[in-house]
């Protein structure tokens, strides 16, 4: 027979005393003493103001109603910024995102994504509406490679993500690929009528 005890999912755990730990652990415990500790003198001098700080939490900035904060936080920081205010189909889905889901949840983060990725099609079709469409080329780097013995480098090589090579155009056309789909679909149902 054995005395070893049964598994217990969550046994109580016992603290180990400071005495123990220093027992066990070198050098733990150095700092307790604040005779030894550098910054003592300074900390001690004016307790609470040692940072410069002359308030224990700054002002509301204006506009704190109706912003999206995670549902842990009970209120919007004091600070937050305004250049990118949310809107259209993406701002109903990030809004979404925060009122419903713990920013511990990976569907917080997925939406999110979504979000943005709703955003930059919408931008990409309403650029190209207004005349100025994304010059896909470019942004690709497809031509600055054409001259850097693009096969080559890919292949000849032992590096690492060549099939990147395969998957990146369709990664960021999807919205121009999802577009046409669109329009050749709209075609065809037009021709049948």
């Amino acid at each position: 027979m054995s005395d070893h005890t049964p598994y217990i999912a969550d046994p109580p755990r016992r603290v180990p005393s400071s005495a123990e730990l220093r027992e066990r652990i070198p050098g733990w415990g150095s700092d307790l003493d604040t005779a030894d500790r550098p910054s003592v003198p300074k900390l001690s001098r004016e307790v609470g103001l040692a940072s410069g700080a002359h308030w224990d939490v700054p002002d509301q900035q204006p506009g704190a109603e109706g912003r999206e904060r995670s549902i842990e936080h009970a209120h919007v920081t004091p600070v937050f910024g305004t250049a990118q205010p949310l809107s259209g189909l993406a701002g109903v889905v990030k809004r979404y995102a925060y009122r419903r889901f713990s920013e511990g949840r990976l569907a917080h983060w997925m939406l999110l994504v979504l979000g943005d990725r709703i955003d930059v099609a919408t931008h990409r079709v309403t650029d190209a509406l207004r005349g100025r469409p994304d010059r896909v080329l470019h942004e690709t780097g497809v031509r600055a490679e054409l001259g850097n013995r693009p096969l080559a480098s890919r292949f000849g090589s032992s590096r690492r993500d060549w099939r990147h090579g395969l998957l990146d155009p369709v990664v960021a056309n999807w919205g121009w690929l999802a577009a046409i789909g669109a329009v050749v679909l709209v075609v065809r149902r037009l021709r049948r009528s």
